[in-house]
């Protein structure tokens, strides 16, 4: 497995740098009405550039609530949830049916999403600054079947574009990732063998390619790779200046990943649920095919008054005044009745016996 942390760790330390120096002078408002506690999370790093500024910036308004964030992936994030090791988790994809058992039953927790990304397909190919790809080929290289970057499939993609003879190195999660859950739920809407011969699922067994931990461990094996390709959340792919392919959606138009596209694509699902939450391959001519939201997970009954405010109203800030600071971090602001689902679910958590929100 490839050592890929330090791109990971020099993002994310920065952010927060950022964020304290631009709060430098401001004492914040120090109110116990939100609770107080040190919180503990971990989970999705899809997200994590987001909660790391939004939480610094939550602490400067309100330095009696700390907030310990730690990127790890979905997977580590819905496991130690489960084990009752931090106070909130966060993942890609919403917890299935076993984890809530494992957790305590469904009464026992609350999910509502938080954030909304776009996975962007990040290349490093020298020469070639536009490259253009549709669903089936891209599933046909992490199907293994497409091997060199001037095949034919992507000749015919790329008319005009000098395209190598050198092989394609595929680059994808190796760890449990809600990131690998919206890029295969993606592929198997756009490919029957994929969905019949590798499936849906946060860890699948890759029929090609290396693996890199977390978002930016795939974003730094895209860099120091010739050759690479890889699926990486859109914020590391702007911090790493790393180039992106034009993606075909599902009304024939190539496009980048955009703030925009993922906006268009979630506003094709009006509705959206616990149990039906996927926007990819969403019809529009501005949708971008790979996007999805991240649903952070909080225990409906927590014993500490103090504490269970602090959580409700971090994320209550957090879903509503705090998407203010998605869109320089290439995060689109939730969508009103996303806010709404949101709200709502935060109502059913009791902090010392008592509902926080009424």
């Amino acid at each position: 497995m490839l050592s890929v942390r330090p791109l990971g760790r020099a993002l994310l330390a920065g952010l927060a740098v950022a964020v304290l120096a631009s709060a430098c002078g401001n004492t914040g408002t120090a109110t116990s009405s939100v609770g107080s506690g040190a919180l503990t999370g971990t989970g999705s790093s899809f997200t994590a550039p987001f909660y790391t500024k939004a939480f610094v910036a939550y602490s400067q308004q309100y330095p009696q609530v700390t907030v310990n964030y730690q990127g790890l992936g979905s997977g580590a994030g819905i496991q130690q949830f489960i084990k009752k090791t931090v106070d909130f988790g966060a993942s890609d994809v919403p917890m299935a049916a076993a984890d809530i058992a494992s957790a305590g039953g469904q009464d026992s927790l609350v999910q509502f999403p938080t954030t909304l990304g776009v996975e962007s397909i990040a290349y490093n190919l020298a020469g070639v600054t536009k490259l253009q790809l549709d669903g089936p080929t891209l599933a046909n290289i992490y199907l293994g079947h497409i091997k060199k970057w001037n095949d034919p499939a992507l000749i015919a993609l790329n008319p005009g574009v000098n395209l190598p003879s050198s092989a394609i190195q595929v680059v994808h999660r190796s760890d449990s990732s809600g990131t690998t859950y919206i890029f295969t739920d993606y592929l198997a809407k756009v490919s029957d063998e994929w969905k019949t011969k590798v499936g849906v699922s946060k860890a699948v067994s890759w029929p090609a390619g290396i693996g890199g931990n977390a978002n930016q461990g795939v974003a730094q094996a895209v860099v120091s790779t010739a050759g690479a390709i890889g699926y990486v959340e859109l914020a590391y792919v702007v911090q790493a200046n790393m180039t992106q392919a034009y993606l075909k959606n599902q009304n024939g138009k190539f496009l980048q990943a955009t703030l925009d596209g993922a906006s268009a694509a979630a506003a094709q699902k009006p509705t959206l649920s616990a149990t039906d939450f996927s926007i990819t391959d969403e019809p529009g001519d501005t949708s971008y095919p790979i996007a999805g939201f991240t649903w952070a997970f909080v225990r409906t009954s927590i014993s500490d008054a103090n504490k269970g405010k602090a959580l409700v109203y971090l994320f209550k800030w957090l879903v509503t005044d705090g998407q203010t600071l998605a869109t320089s971090l290439q995060y689109a602001p939730l969508p009103t009745s996303v806010q709404n689902l949101a709200l709502t679910n935060l109502k059913l958590i009791k902090a010392g016996g008592a509902a926080v929100l009424s």
